[in-house]
């Protein structure tokens, strides 16, 4: 718990790491300056790239205690502004399940070997990064936690499925190890409340600890404060429950 009269610091910076297939990919970072053992948290980015919105939340997560990463999933297509670079990614058909699961849990790794680590990770995305969390979570072990927020395609049909998404990440869920906490907006498309209730009902199926959260005024990215689908209620609202399952989880 925060006092006034403690000591409050943070190393933030952008580090290289071992990705997925061993590349060194870049990735930003960011610690609370203490003594104690610390839980992490992964953040995997969104398509719209490796971008200014999920640094800020990178130091947010650092702020209330745990030690963050966001990998940069797009390294490998080169360098510039993140919208040039998510718009070249998008081109070519996005980034592999394969290689964004790699990405992650390589960042994982790097957070449990930390000397300050509690042992555990947690494992965040929002849109395709909750998608790709809620994948990570299922096909890979040591993931403690994990936080979906409006994770798009989590269900998906036949027609959508192709060489670099080639399994739907709901036909994975018998393999979810750890407790997943999931936010979305009763207006979203991409989950439609009939895909999320189609989720929850196959984590009820498989008997996982979940809690998922639905927002009737909100959207897709309603936690985006520069977009028109921002929702402040419900972005506050939704921040108290990571925060919450986080503390209870880590």
């Amino acid at each position: 718990m925060y006092t006034t009269d403690i000591y409050e610091g943070m190393i933030a910076e952008t580090i290289n790491i071992s990705g997925y297939n061993n590349d060194e990919i870049n990735a930003y970072f960011a610690r609370p300056i203490n003594k104690e053992k610390i839980g992490g948290i992964v953040l995997i980015h969104h398509l719209p790239g490796w971008d200014e919105w999920y640094r800020e939340t990178t130091r947010k997560f650092a702020h209330h205690g745990f030690a963050a990463i966001s990998p940069n999933l797009y390294f490998r297509d080169g360098h510039g502004e993140p919208d040039d670079i998510a718009a070249k990614v998008r081109a070519n058909g996005g980034a592999s399940d394969k290689q964004v699961v790699g990405d992650a849990t390589k960042a994982m790794k790097y957070l449990k070997n930390l000397p300050y680590s509690n042992g555990k990770v947690a494992v965040f995305g929002t849109c395709s990064g909750g998608r790709h969390a809620f994948l990570a979570a299922c096909t890979e072990k040591g993931f403690d936690a994990v936080i979906e927020c409006w994770g798009g395609r989590v269900v998906m049909n036949k027609e959508e499925l192709n060489d670099k998404q080639p399994v739907s990440p709901i036909d994975y869920t018998e393999g979810l190890n750890c407790p997943i906490l999931g936010l979305f907006g009763k207006e979203d498309q991409s989950p439609t409340p009939d895909q999320v209730k189609q989720h929850e009902d196959t984590l009820i199926k498989h008997n996982k600890s979940y809690e998922f959260h639905m927002y009737e005024s909100a959207g897709h990215g309603f936690f985006y404060y520069d977009k028109p689908v921002y929702r402040p209620e419900a972005c506050q609202d939704g921040w108290e429950k990571i925060f919450d399952f986080l503390d209870r989880k880590l």
